[in-house]
């Protein structure tokens, strides 16, 4: 028996009706639905890469980003700003700021972008700090020695007698920075700079900072062996970067460099290395590199073959690999413990060495 009024058809009808959306809901579901899948797409962070020939090296700039634009934009500030600074600072440029730094040596003091006397006060900071190991004013010998114009097939090594004439004209104590004109004066005639060991860390810090300005979150930086990372890579992964063995097993190619010895986890840290291997000669059986010391004016001879440091700015650890490569092991993990730094350092029997604070957070491969 039904009460009075039901219709079961229509009472199936009514029901029914109940779950069956219009037709144009289904189409803003889905309108909504491609919406969001689009926007999430769209937000997805992705990593953009690119190279170019700056500073007489080969510079790599990856970035984390959503946006392809942005990258480019970023990419190409953080290019532009190493770029800026290999105009001024250029050794070989004869209009950047450091030739005519050379050119006024002994007579008056020049004024400078901020940018140069800003690294020069940081390259007269590391050299106090390596007690001298470290030193930009060494330029008269790295003429002298001139690694990049040598005959591979004939290299000639320069005579006692020219070295200790070149010593004269070094020593960074000499170099006046005035901080309150952003003047530069080297005191005596016939001094140079040359900021060669300390610029192209200072280059990754520059660009870092520009990259940041343009809102990227993650980047790395790697002019040569000087590197700078911040943030992460998609799915949070760390930018991991290798160290170089400074010898390679293959007795084949016994001086190039293969393999790695060591990797690290960048974030808002720089890492340079300085090795016997980048530029040398071999002459009569022995190997001269172009990392020279500025107390004997040949190249260093404390027993290392591979320097890396580990520090928050490019500069500081670019100016350090230097210096500690000159200075030695026990001097170099000495220095570096004692402001908390890290580091890797390879010596002549190719036995690695690290600072306290990275036992049991690296792997390590023995150089041999």
């Amino acid at each position: 028996m039904m009460d009075d009024g039901q219709n079961p058809e229509s009472g199936r009808q009514k029901n029914n009706s109940s779950f069956i959306p219009h037709p144009s809901s289904l189409i803003l579901l889905l309108f909504m639905f491609c919406a969001l899948f689009l926007t999430a797409c769209a937000r997805q962070d992705r990593v953009f890469k690119e190279s170019r020939f700056v500073m007489d090296t080969l510079c790599t700039i990856t970035v984390v980003s959503p946006s392809e634009k942005q990258a480019g934009k970023a990419i190409g500030a953080g290019f532009d700003s190493i770029e800026i600074l290999e105009q001024r600072l250029s050794f070989f440029s004869s209009d950047s700021e450091v030739t005519a730094i050379n050119n006024a040596a002994g007579s008056s003091p020049v004024m400078v972008s901020k940018e140069t006397f800003g690294l020069i006060q940081k390259a007269i900071e590391v050299a106090d700090i390596t007690y001298g190991a470290f030193d930009p004013s060494v330029a008269p010998l790295t003429e002298l020695w001139d690694f990049s114009g040598q005959d591979p097939e004939h290299p000639v090594v320069p005579g006692e007698r020219e070295i200790k004439l070149a010593l004269r004209s070094v020593g960074y104590k000499k170099i006046k920075a005035d901080p309150s004109a952003s003047e530069v004066l080297l005191e005596e005639k016939g001094m140079k700079i040359e900021l060669g060991g300390i610029a192209k860390g200072y280059a990754a810090d520059m660009a870092v900072e520009a990259i940041k300005a343009r809102g990227i979150k993650a980047a790395l930086v790697a002019v040569a062996g000087d590197i700078k990372g911040f943030g992460s890579k998609p799915g949070n992964r760390p930018w991991n970067v290798g160290v170089q063995n400074p010898r390679t097993p293959d007795a084949k190619k016994p001086d190039r460099t293969k393999d790695i010895i060591a990797s690290l986890h960048l974030n808002g840290e720089a890492v340079s290395t300085s090795g016997d291997y980048q530029r040398f000669f071999i002459k009569d059986g022995k190997r001269y590199h172009h990392i020279l010391d500025p107390e004997t004016g040949y190249p260093a001879a404390a027993g290392v073959i591979s320097v890396s440091v580990i520090a928050p700015d490019g500069y500081m650890a670019d100016g350090l690999s230097t210096g500690i490569f000159i200075l030695g092991r026990e001097k170099g993990i000495k220095l570096l413990e004692s402001m908390g730094l890290d580091g890797i350092i390879v010596d002549a029997d190719r036995k690695v060495h690290i600072t306290k604070n990275l036992r049991g957070k690296i792997n390590i491969e023995e150089a041999d």
